[in-house]
């Protein structure tokens, strides 16, 4: 039986972005002697979604209660926020971490599945 994931984010300033996540997102982690950091994410899900022929990529999102009060708390740590855009599925905003790489977070419009679904 499945009991987590792993996802790995790509960076070209990790040293920045660890602290990021440490600091600014508050997400726990644990340094395996210099090599990595692993970082411990909240309750997760996964989607599936066709590919009309393209090349296959995966992405990453962070889910949030409350997008205005998450942007206006990134904002005020200096982080930069893009617009927040209403997608139907649910309220995003993509905020750029230290390296410049951008990740995406939303407020989710839709029941999430719970594990007794």
């Amino acid at each position: 039986m499945i009991n987590g994931a792993h996802v790995v984010l790509a960076s070209k300033n990790p040293d920045a972005d660890h602290a990021f996540f440490r600091d600014v997102l508050k997400l726990s982690s644990i340094d395996l002697d210099g090599s990595y950091v692993i970082i411990r994410l909240p309750e997760s899900e996964a989607s599936i979604h066709p590919t009309d022929g393209e090349v296959p990529h995966h992405e990453l999102y962070f889910l949030c209660d409350d997008i205005n009060a998450f942007t206006a708390d990134m904002k005020g740590r200096g982080v930069e926020c893009g617009e927040i855009r209403d997608q139907g599925w649910g309220i995003l905003v993509t905020i750029t971490l230290p390296s410049g790489s951008p990740l995406q977070v939303y407020q989710a419009r839709y029941k999430r599945p719970s594990e007794s679904d």
